[in-house]
């Protein structure tokens, strides 16, 4: 397995001159998949007003195409504009379910300063699956990913 500091170097070439934010979105939820075997659903929602609304993901379809602000712990991450790492989803009451596999969950905003722009959501069908280094490299991913979004997510 890849170390995180592995993943955000590809990351950042990857990055480096895409000028696209769909496609800076769609090359980093494919290469967090690619890279972590655990990570079962990785997906990205923008904030649009009061409602996050679902870009692009890896992983089976989700029926959480839009979600209100404060709603479910996607939109508590953007209420709170905080990381959360869910152990159990299935003990965790705001959590909305997705895939009935699905065991654990890491949500980490995606901010331009104090604004929320939007956010990586990751399932596992694992629990307990995500753990300090997850949350490193999955904040750094979202810091790359910021500036390629802002423009997607003014849209």
């Amino acid at each position: 397995m890849l170390t995180h500091d592995a993943i955000l170097e590809q990351l950042r070439t990857e990055l480096a001159s895409e000028n696209d934010g769909t496609a800076a979105m769609e090359k980093t939820v494919r290469r967090l998949k690619a890279a972590r075997p655990s990570y079962s659903w990785v997906g990205i929602y923008l904030l649009h007003g009061n409602e996050l609304v679902l870009g692009p993901f890896v992983g089976k379809p989700s029926p959480h195409t839009r979600i209100p602000l404060g709603r479910g712990i996607c939109g508590a991450a953007a209420a709170e504009r905080q990381t959360i790492v869910v152990d159990d989803v299935n003990a965790d009451p705001r959590y909305l379910a997705c895939s009935a596999d699905t065991k654990s969950e890491i949500v980490v905003p995606i901010m331009d300063g104090s604004d929320v722009l939007g956010e990586i959501d990751v399932d596992s069908d694992q629990p307990a699956a995500f753990g300090q280094d997850d949350r490193v490299l999955l904040e750094a991913a979202a810091a790359l990913l910021a500036p390629k979004v802002k423009d997607a997510w003014r849209m």
